[in-house]
């Protein structure tokens, strides 16, 4: 597949600098700055994936020291969103965040990594619900939380 999406040849510009990644996480949070309350990193952008990940830091605590629920939340959309904006074919369609179910699987107690995946190559067509699941893992690799993002695609 070809780089098509603005974002992701961003992306695929910045990989290669030093602190590319880092650069680009920060340019994404410049661009929906709530995003950066979790201080997040995407290590991974391609069509149909996104990997990003956010240190465990005492700003994103619960009352029981804990990653709270709704930063994991966070990085869920953070991931689904830029993997869709880097997926859906800018020209033809457009995007935006209709709902999320969530479900927290064990206590979030480390660094965690989160992945949004969807099956390519696929059809885009007018109003359609697209649901992104996300998976969160801690740094032992177990999974924490899962989300399901309705993603709403239209045509321009």
């Amino acid at each position: 597949m070809t780089v098509s999406a603005p974002l992701l040849k961003i992306y695929k510009r910045m990989q290669w600098l030093p602190f590319g990644q880092w650069l680009f996480s920060k340019a994404v949070c410049r661009k929906a700055p709530y995003f950066g309350s979790i201080k997040p990193r995407i290590t991974k952008l391609e069509p149909g994936e996104c990997c990003a990940s956010m240190p465990k830091r005492k700003a994103v605590f619960n009352h029981i020291g804990t990653i709270h629920a709704i930063a994991q939340c966070n990085l869920a959309e953070l991931c689904a969103g830029v993997m869709v904006d880097a997926t859906v074919p800018h020209k033809t369609h457009r995007w935006i965040p209709k709902g999320m179910t969530v479900q927290y699987l064990k206590k979030a107690e480390t660094d965690l990594t989160a992945q949004a995946k969807i099956a390519l190559p696929r059809q885009w067509q007018d109003k359609e619900d697209l649901i992104v699941p996300v998976e969160i893992f801690d740094a032992q690799g177990t999974k924490v939380f899962h989300a399901d993002i309705n993603m709403y695609i239209t045509e321009r």
